[in-house]
C-alpha cells in the first residue's frame, strides 16, 4: 500500500469572523464562551480588547475582527469567547460566531488565495474547499503575536 498519499485527518473547530468562515485545531480550544466583561488595558495594542477573568485565571482578549482588518463590530453582545490554550497559557479570541467542528484531511490544504489581504493572509495556514465555501485554517501562534503599543 502506497502511504505517500494517506492523508492525515484532524478536526476543526469552527467560527466566523467578518464573513470569513475559519477553523482552528480542536485540541487548542479549551472552551467558548458568551460576551463577558472585559477589564480595558491602557496603551494596549488596538487588537487587545482587555482582560477576561477566566475562574481567576487573567486572560488577554483578542479582538480577531481587528486583527484581521476587519471593521469593528456594531454590537460587542454578540460577541464569542474562543478560549484558546497551548504550552505557554491561554488567550481569548473575539470572534462573531462559532460553528461545527469538521474533519478534513491534509491533502486538501492549500495556501490562502491572493484575494485575501496580504495582513490577514500571513495570519491563515492556508485553506479547505468545502462545499459551497472556502474554510480558512487560522494560525493562532501568528494571530494572537501582537506587537505592544508605541509610546
Amino acid at each position: 500500500m502506497d502511504h505517500s498519499t494517506t492523508s492525515e485527518r484532524c478536526q476543526l473547530c469552527t467560527f466566523f469572523v467578518g464573513g470569513l468562515f475559519l477553523g482552528v485545531d480542536v485540541l487548542s480550544v479549551q472552551e467558548v464562551l458568551r460576551a463577558r466583561e472585559l477589564t480595558v488595558v491602557p496603551l494596549a495594542h488596538t487588537t487587545i480588547r482587555g482582560l477576561l477573568n477566566l475562574r481567576g485565571q487573567i486572560v488577554t482578549a483578542i479582538d480577531l475582527r481587528l486583527r484581521l482588518g476587519f471593521p469593528p463590530r456594531e454590537r460587542d453582545d454578540e460577541v464569542m469567547f474562543m478560549i484558546m490554550r497551548d504550552a505557554e497559557g491561554c488567550v481569548a479570541l473575539l470572534v462573531d460566531g462559532v460553528g461545527d467542528v469538521i474533519e478534513v484531511g491534509d491533502l486538501t490544504l492549500e495556501p490562502p488565495p491572493e484575494t485575501i489581504a496580504p495582513h490577514a493572509r500571513a495570519l491563515l495556514t492556508g485553506v479547505h474547499q468545502l462545499p459551497g465555501r472556502l474554510l480558512h485554517v487560522l494560525d493562532v501562534r501568528h494571530a494572537t503575536d501582537v506587537a505592544p503599543s508605541q509610546p
